[in-house]
């Protein structure tokens, strides 16, 4: 398969993965010698343009969210190639990847486990600034925080509160708030309703919607229920063990799904009968 960049045919995009592994060895014996290798991810190409939601289906370890952390290292890369607006980042050194992160951010499935419990809320999404954006004094780092709370709906002084006083739909705000607070352009959503309470689901669902209109963000959104994924995706790819099995407009995906494992899972989708 030609793996080459095609930012010359498309200089639009902004992100671009082609031939994306992930493999991880399994080692046992005295000499911790390989004795096999997980294929997390095994060669997964796809782009993403400026504002557009891609989705990214599949059931529990399919391979899905070893994707979106690939993206921002948080999972080694063992091939493939990823461009950022025509660069290629794959193999950068950690110190030039840093200022990336500005550009890439990931709210994570879990909205508790994602957040320091011995932190207020002020110092979990006001970290972020002081890393990236050490001009702001300590004044203009606290009206960001509550700018960037006011933004996903919680209320000014709840800065001074702890994760643990927040219910998941709260936590999740909280984690979409620090995700924005080095006003990204791309946000990896990896199943971030997923924990949720449907009510609350549909309220998260609506504000990440409500974002990317404001903002321009654009989203790779990952999830286990086509449902979801579909309501929230411009275009869908469906993943199972390691590999993109499926992938279209949200229509011709739901509609008419070509693959069996696709099938199965708008079988799972609930309906009101």
């Amino acid at each position: 398969m030609n793996t080459e960049s095609n930012f010359s045919k498309n200089p639009k995009l902004l992100l671009e993965v082609r031939e994306l592994c992930v493999h991880f060895p399994i080692r046992s014996g005295l000499l911790s010698s390989v004795q096999s290798v997980v294929k997390a991810v095994d060669g997964v190409s796809f782009e993403i343009a400026p504002g557009e939601t891609l989705g990214l289906v599949g059931e529990s370890g399919s391979g899905k969210t070893t994707v979106g952390r690939a993206l921002i290292r948080l999972a080694p890369i063992t091939s493939g190639d990823i461009f950022w607006k025509s660069d290629d980042i794959t193999r950068l050194p950690e110190s030039q990847f840093r200022s990336l992160r500005k550009e890439i951010q990931m709210i994570f499935q879990d909205p508790f486990g994602s957040l320091n419990p011995r932190l207020t809320i002020g110092s979990i999404v006001g970290e972020a600034l002081e890393i990236h954006f050490p001009e702001l004094n300590l004044k203009e780092r606290k009206a960001r925080v509550a700018e960037l709370l006011n933004q996903v709906g919680l209320l000014p002084e709840h800065t001074r509160r702890y994760p643990h006083e927040f219910s998941g739909g709260q936590r999740q705000r909280i984690g979409i708030a620090r995700a924005l607070a080095v006003h990204p352009q791309l946000i990896i959503c990896d199943e971030p309703v997923s924990a949720l309470d449907v009510s609350v689901q549909a309220q998260i669902i609506n504000l990440l919607q409500d974002l990317q209109e404001q903002m321009g963000l654009s989203y790779l959104f990952i999830g286990h229920d086509l449902g979801v994924v579909q309501h929230m995706s411009d275009r869908i790819m469906v993943m199972n063990e390691g590999k993109i099995v499926e992938a279209g407009d949200c229509k011709s995906i739901y509609q008419s799904p070509q693959h069996p494992y696709t099938q199965k899972l708008l079988a799972a989708v609930p309906t009101l009968a």
